[in-house]
This record gives structure tokens, sequence and C-alpha cells, in this order.
């Protein structure tokens, strides 16, 4: 439906020339703010509907109770298993944090989303191999449970601002009928919304515009300048740009075979997809500059790891 919409007002209303980098940005914009925006809405206002069923402090006391980082692993699976690109993964974070699921856990689930889904591990499977594919989604796992850990106990809950407003309430509202509930859960999804409908919009410009105009043959001529620090500025490059994982990988593949060690490609995909720019101007509306900078700052810090562990044990896989 998406593609649908994104091609028609691409190529029928705007009437561009099929193949320019013009196209390919504004095409790649309609998809993803489209789909975005209809995440947030639908996914926002689907757990807020589920949660009037059910008490947010049992919700947030059965999680806690989850002991030795189980929760966490519980999240980075069904992260592994959902296909959401960084962007996409941020509505059900939303909805994590509002249904009151410890921080640390709702962290593991954005941390590992992006980075490893079924999609793109069939597609590192035909590319590098199954060995390889499956070590990248152990460690994708891995680093969320770590990195959701690491988050949790750090207590950062009084950095989000969506939580703030909730924490003034001193009671929840009390459902009588279906109408009520879906109401409520119909005006939660229409809140957030509004609240992130510029972030997105701004953070998929972006994102079109690198994936439009910035040819494939800049990342493989920078990223092999670097010798040893091949990985962290591999890290910083992914950045800017906004792809999920499955798009990414033959990009990858053609890096590799360029002579760029598989570690220092895979740091590459993975700061793509899990370190955006548009991921972190959208988190910005939802929590403090501390805590977006602790967030990234881990992440970043365990995919560098990742990449010299991956070039350490290439010629053992």
């Amino acid at each position: 439906m998406f593609a649908y919409i994104a091609y028609v007002l691409t190529y029928n209303v705007f009437g561009l020339e099929s193949g320019t980098p013009l196209s390919d940005s504004v095409y790649f914009f309609f998809y993803d703010v489209f789909k975005i925006l209809f995440l947030i809405f639908f996914v926002v206002s689907f757990i807020s509907f589920l949660r009037t069923f059910f008490e947010s402090s049992k919700i947030r006391k059965a999680m806690s109770k989850v002991r030795f980082g189980l929760g966490n692993l519980m999240a980075s699976i069904f992260g592994a298993v959902t296909p959401f690109c960084s962007c996409s993964s941020i509505p059900l974070f939303i909805g994590f944090i509002k249904a009151r699921v410890p921080t640390g856990v709702a962290f593991s689930f954005l941390i590992t989303s992006p980075l490893v889904n079924e999609v793109a591990f069939v597609i590192m499977g035909e590319y590098f191999g199954w060995k390889i594919a499956s070590v990248y989604a152990l460690t994708g796992i891995v680093l969320g449970v770590v990195g959701g850990m690491l988050l949790g106990a750090m207590n950062v809950e009084k950095e989000f601002v969506l939580e703030k407003s909730m924490m003034n309430c001193e009671s929840e509202p009390v459902f009588r009928d279906f109408d009520a509930r879906f109401r409520y859960a119909a005006k939660e999804g229409l809140v957030t919304f509004k609240k992130l409908f510029f972030y997105v919009v701004v953070g998929v410009a972006l994102g079109a515009f690198i994936h439009g105009y910035v040819p494939q043959e800049f990342f493989i001529d920078t990223i092999g300048k670097y010798g040893v620090f091949a990985v962290p500025a591999a890290v910083l490059l992914g950045v800017p740009i906004y792809a999920g994982c499955s798009t990414v990988a033959p990009l990858i593949f053609t890096i590799t075979s360029n002579g760029i060690p598989i570690g220092t490609s895979l740091a590459f995909m993975m700061s793509i997809a899990g370190l955006s720019l548009p991921e972190a101007i959208m988190l910005k509306r939802i929590m403090s500059i501390k805590l977006l900078v602790i967030f990234f700052s881990l992440v970043t810090v365990g995919i560098i790891f990742v990449g010299y562990l991956f070039n350490f044990l290439e010629f053992y896989i």
C-alpha cells in the first residue's frame, strides 16, 4: 500500500523520471514517511487499547520480577523477529514506555530490532553464508541484551519526555465500555502522531537525500582509507544514512568484495540500521539529550566491538 502511494505521488502526480537521483529520493521520502507515521498511530493506538485491559502498575511489576536479564533476552528476541528498521521500531518502543515496561527491557527491543530480522538473516545467509549470518544474529541479540541491561541499571526513567506527563497522573482512567477504550486508544495514537510528525518528516527527508545522491563508491573509497581505525570510521560514516539491514546487505557484500574486512563492513551496516541520524531526530522528541547520548554511545561501542570481533574471527568463521 505505501509503495503504491509513493509510486503514484512520485511518478504520476509529480511526473518524475524513473531512475534519477531525484525520483529515488522522492519515492524513498514518501514511502517511509507514510509507513512510519502509520505505524506510529496504529501501534501506539493498539498498545494503548490493550493497556486499557491491564493496569500499567501490574504490567511493570510483572516485568520487573523477571530476573537475570530474561526480560531483556525476550525483548531482544522479539526485536530480532520483527521486520522493523530503526525508525519503524520507535512506535513500538514508545508503546512499551507508555505501558510502563521496564526501561532496560524496552531498550533491548529498540537496539536489536533494526539490527536483526528474518529478512536480513536470509539475505546475509545468501551473500555471506549461514554461519556468518547466524553469528551476526546472535551478536545482535547479545548487544541488545547487554545494552538494555546497562541502560536499565542506570535508572534513566526520568529522562523520558513522554513519560513525564504520564507520571503526573495520580490514577489511571476507568473504562466502562468498548467505545471508551477505543476513543482513549485513538486519542493516545493521535497525540503521539502529532508530537512526532515534524521529526519524522525531517529525519526521513535527510535519509532520502543521502539515499538518492550519495553513490556507493563514496562509502567504499572512504572506509578503505583508515586501516586499523576503519571500524570506528565505518560506524561514523553510517550514522547519517537511514536504511534497514535487508536493504543494505547487498551494498555490504559489494564493499566486502572490494577488499574491506567483513567486520568493518558489518559495523557499517549495523550503524546504518541502528544508529541512524533520522532515528536520533525522532527519539529526541521523546527523551532528553542526555539519554539520547548515553543510548547512542552504548550502541556505538557495542557495534565497534562487534566489528573488531568479526575482523578477528574472519578466518575462523
